[in-house]
């Protein structure tokens, strides 16, 4: 895709503000200073093998898929707060930050919505960028998943690894929140690709029996909640997940917020009574960027309206950051990343 091609649906930029320590001695910077708004000509650099230069934030602000999936509204707002949450936190071997705007679903529009995020992500990579997208409802995943295919149309088996509670596997007359993995394994199959999906944080009280039939007749692997909540049981399931990241060309990795205990992100459409805990998402997130196949990443389903005290967009922001800290020029692995 060109660089030029001109993109709809772009909200006002983000102003980044927020804390100076203007009297601190030493490196004190935090992320409101070194965001820039994202330039192709400037954030060239190229990539190989996942590490690129510098990560290019891009807001997805949509809630439709939501609604239409009958969920509690306010998803919209989640790249807004995403930023506002990342504006004050320090800047701790992050590479280059870039803010790529949003994408807005205007007027119910999403499938459009989906097509101009899938071109802004194609944009930003093809310019050497990683691409971390910032949710919105989950309906985010099909946009992205399109995204990454455009911009790396060679790619013959990409991995989808998804935390989340939920398959999002659903027949819909109109995709929804619950439908992108569903489109995604519909269009693998209309290109005769492999349809690679695993799935950590599966709950048995948030999906019928006909998802769970779905998942199996489509070969998706998952885990239970209930069999992640020690660092133990999440080794098996990530011992389990390395063939499958050895065999993929690429790691598409998308991040539910709701895959998490409700006490811990209330800010979700529907929060989660047992869930993941985040020690053991943040290690999910080290290991497989350690596997150095992930070209892509979203966050998914920060809702503000149902937020306390600001919790759940500060875990966002702190996933988002760590992710963005073992994104480096350098293909190094920074000391505030502690790798399984």
């Amino acid at each position: 895709m060109s660089h030029s091609t001109p993109l709809t649906n772009t909200p006002a930029p983000f102003h980044w503000q927020g804390r100076v320590d203007s009297e601190e001695v030493g490196p004190s910077a935090r992320w409101h200073q070194r965001v820039q708004a994202f330039d192709a000509a400037s954030s060239h650099g190229g990539s190989a093998g996942g590490v690129a230069h510098g990560v290019a934030l891009i807001g997805f602000a949509s809630d439709e898929g939501v609604r239409r999936n009958q969920g509690r509204p306010g998803a919209a707002d989640g790249p807004r707060a995403l930023r506002q949450a990342l504006a004050g936190l320090p800047v701790l071997g992050e590479p280059a930050l870039w803010d790529a705007g949003d994408v807005a679903c205007t007027d119910g529009a999403l499938e459009s919505a989906q097509t101009a995020l899938a071109q802004r992500i194609a944009q930003v990579s093809q310019a050497g960028c990683f691409p971390l997208v910032l949710g919105g409802g989950h309906e985010v995943a099909w946009g992205s998943f399109q995204g990454l295919m455009q911009a790396h149309p060679q790619l013959k088996r990409v991995l989808i690894l998804n935390l989340d509670a939920h398959f999002d596997l659903r027949t819909a007359a109109q995709g929804n929140s619950g439908t992108p993995f569903r489109q995604i394994h519909d269009w693998c199959q209309a290109h005769s690709l492999p349809f690679v999906y695993r799935v950590l944080g599966i709950s048995r009280f948030a999906n019928t029996e006909a998802l769970f039939d779905r998942a199996d007749q489509m070969g998706v692997r998952y885990w239970l909640d209930e069999a992640l909540q020690s660092t133990d049981q999440l080794q098996t399931a990530l011992d389990a997940l390395q063939a499958d990241v050895l065999a993929a060309d690429a790691v598409y990795l998308t991040i539910c917020l709701d895959v998490l205990p409700g006490g811990q992100a209330p800010g979700v459409s529907a929060p989660a009574p047992l869930g993941v805990p985040l020690h053991l998402l943040e290690m999910v997130v080290d290991w497989v960027f350690a596997q150095r196949k992930v070209l892509l990443a979203d966050v998914a389903e920060l809702n503000p309206n149902h937020d306390r005290d600001n919790l759940t967009a500060k875990i966002a922001a702190r996933l988002v950051a760590r992710m963005a800290r073992v994104v480096a020029p350098t293909g190094k692995f920074t000391r505030s990343a502690s790798i399984l």
